[in-house]
């Protein structure tokens, strides 16, 4: 059946600024509908115009246009909510968060260009890094037209007769189904409708209750922008062009007060979360159509990944799922519970025996996660009456597990060992213990274990170094920190690691004395009262140690596609000093992070921006994650966007002075 769309647009006469006269619009709708009902959806249009609270039109224009079948896209609706707030100044605040969320890195002079701009038939098409407009005729905008939501929707019709929610959610779906659109932001220009919203993407459709105060005529809309200057025209067209059915438009969510006072006793979720998009700390999780490797593939999009800690590629490596495959087929799913209570599986014994060969330990245990075998010992190893001396940089499964121990914690400045021996001689305690990543996680630099041995053999510091991010990554061998180091008498005491990283697995660890592990049985509650480790990552684990035990290459082609990348970021004006798979680029400014992050993005590659509480305030950056199966080709891209990322971001937002790095 044949489709029809009937669009009204409704104007009078206005003096115009030299003389004569210009239209200025006062109303403006859009249905797509069978041919049935064509007389009747132009006779409500028309009515529509001639009520609107902006006054009597002097002219109403009724268009139908019969569509072309086979350009009709359905596309679902966005997810919706709805942000309460007390007046248009609260609510510009959340707006501004959400642009930020969305990844605009200057939101509130997006405003401004909102508020301050002449009235528009269209919307401004605005460049989202610059605020450039792109529209091609800056008198009209670009009208984003042709849709409708789709028949047999049971929205429910508005009880005043109007349409502003429908025909919003519709007009925000189409939006950000264009080509390179970021976000959209929109304030109704009806005086008696003081309720706007933000969309995007990632964002969803957001009802923000006030954008503007009651009676005023003021409104407009921003789409945002992020793409090549070549590919506007696209955008345009898809927008002013292509037929789109809008499909499953939710109701509208309502807003919280105006309820009445809400029984919720969560309501301080949505006030932390609105603060959290204000400050630019909101976080997102991408969700991949494929298992990560050196390409990921995301809304039908192909991307470059330099966030992976799979350093080595085993986890796609065919023995490797093959392993993880036999485990799960011999010993099914699940453990059923605690090894203690329960009991353990012969793989588990297996994987600990071979991680201690491999790494030259006398014994390990495994526990369910990195994470949990952090807070798992330290608060074994550590009581009030203890202290632990912790690097300022070290994890937060470290800080953690240092908290959970109740023992005085004292931070040293990082890798400072002339620090730490003058600490250790000042702060005494029953037992005490000095912790350290081995490589760091955000900064990628190696923990200075020579000076930290001398000081804690001189202290009597019992040492734990965390290696989740050198086994399989430093050291000719992919031994670790003492190979990396050449160490072949006393090393520290206790390791811990994950096998979530380079192993390509999932599962944490500690490894050490036998007497140790067989007393962590015992005393670390992670391991006591946690269910135990699945067999398929415990299979999947065994099988990379395999590989990894059978020769270094994949070790090798891992560090020279590291001194590659930071080659090749020198040649481009970043310093990226460091010899490990972890490569930070420093931003400073959380907006910086975020923008270069999306212009990245925006080019097909994929790499995290790091803030904080990940680290300090003002201590932003970049973090490049490298792989032994990354092409050199890519990383020479990568370095070379990345690069100009990070200008472009510094131009538009000049970096806030940098914060004091803290442990946090």
């Amino acid at each position: 059946m044949p489709l029809y769309s009937i669009r009204m647009r409704a104007s009078r006469a206005r003096p115009g600024a030299c003389g004569g006269e210009r239209p200025e619009h006062i109303s403006g709708a859009e249905r797509i509908v069978a041919p049935r009902d064509v007389p009747a959806i132009a006779a409500d249009l028309t009515r529509r115009a001639l009520g609107h609270p902006k006054g009597q039109p002097d002219s109403i224009h009724i268009s139908v246009e019969a569509l072309d079948e086979n350009a009709l896209l359905r596309i679902p609706a966005l997810p919706a909510r709805a942000l309460p707030c007390a007046d248009a100044e609260a609510g510009l605040r959340l707006a501004a968060g959400l642009l930020r969320e969305a990844g605009v890195p200057e939101p509130e002079a997006v405003i401004d260009l909102l508020l301050n701009a002449p009235p528009l038939r269209g919307a401004m098409l605005v460049d989202a890094d610059t605020l450039e407009r792109l529209e091609p005729d800056r008198e009209r905008g670009v009208r984003a037209t042709r849709m409708d939501m789709a028949p047999g929707s049971a929205l429910p019709a508005a009880a005043d007769g109007k349409q502003h929610y429908r025909e919003a959610a519709v007009l925000a779906a189409k939006v950000c189904a264009a080509p390179h659109m970021v976000a959209e932001i929109c304030i109704s220009d009806d005086p008696d409708y003081v309720t706007g919203y933000v969309a995007g993407p990632g964002l969803g459709y957001v009802r923000i209750q006030r954008l503007k105060a009651a009676g005023s005529p003021r409104g407009g809309r921003i789409f945002l922008y992020r793409g090549p200057r070549e590919a506007v025209a696209d955008t345009v067209a898809f927008l002013e062009g292509r037929p789109v059915l809008v499909e499953a438009v939710p109701p509208p969510p309502p807003f919280t007060e105006e309820r009445g006072p809400s029984p919720d006793s969560l309501a301080f979720v949505e006030e932390e979360l609105a603060g959290i998009r204000a400050a630019g700390l909101y976080r997102r999780m991408e969700v991949w159509e494929r298992p990560p490797g050196p390409r990921v593939r995301q809304a039908g999009r192909e991307l470059l990944l330099l966030a992976s800690g799979d350093y080595l590629g085993l986890a796609a490596d065919q023995r490797v799922k093959a392993a993880a495959v036999e485990a799960l087929e011999a010993f099914g799913a699940g453990t059923g519970g605690s090894r203690l209570t329960t009991g353990t599986l012969p793989l588990h014994g297996r994987l600990e025996a071979e991680l201690a060969a491999f790494t030259g330990s006398e014994a390990a245990l495994v526990f369910s996660s990195g994470y949990a075998t952090n807070v798992g010992l330290l608060p074994a190893l550590c009581g009030k009456d203890d202290v632990i001396f912790s690097d300022a940089l070290n994890h937060a499964s470290i800080i953690d597990g240092c908290r959970l121990s109740g023992a005085r914690v004292v931070v040293y400045p990082h890798n400072d060992m002339a620090a730490l021996d003058s600490l250790a001689r000042v702060h005494q305690g029953r037992r005490r213990v000095v912790v350290s990543d081995a490589v760091f996680s955000m900064d990628g630099d190696v923990a200075d274990l020579p000076g930290l041995l001398e000081v804690a053999g001189r202290h009597g510091l019992v040492t734990v170094l965390d290696e989740a991010h050198a086994l399989g990554v430093i050291g000719r061998r992919g031994r670790g920190i003492c190979e990396h180091f050449g160490l072949t008498g006393r090393g520290p005491d206790i390791f811990t690691g994950s096998l979530s990283k380079a192993l390509g697995a999932d599962g944490g660890y500690v490894r050490g004395p036998a007497r140790l592990m067989e007393w962590l049985r015992h005393k670390a509650r992670s391991f006591v009262f946690s269910t135990a480790l699945s067999v398929a990552p415990v299979g999947a684990a065994l099988a990379a140690l395999d590989i990894l035990g059978a020769g270094p290459e994949r070790v090798a082609r891992l560090q020279e596609n590291a001194a590659f990348f930071r080659a090749c970021l020198r040649e481009h004006g970043v310093e990226a000093p460091g010899e490990t798979a972890i490569v930070p680029l420093m931003a400073g400014d959380e907006r910086v992070a975020i923008a270069a992050a999306e212009h990245l993005r925006a080019a097909g590659i994929h790499i995290s921006a790091i803030r904080y509480p990940t680290v300090a305030r003002a201590a932003a950056r970049l973090r490049a994650a490298l792989r032994a199966d990354h092409a050199r080709a890519d990383l020479a891209r990568a370095a070379a966007v990345a690069a100009r990322a990070l200008t472009r971001a510094r131009t538009i937002l000049p970096p806030q002075a940098p914060g004091t790095r803290r442990h946090c």
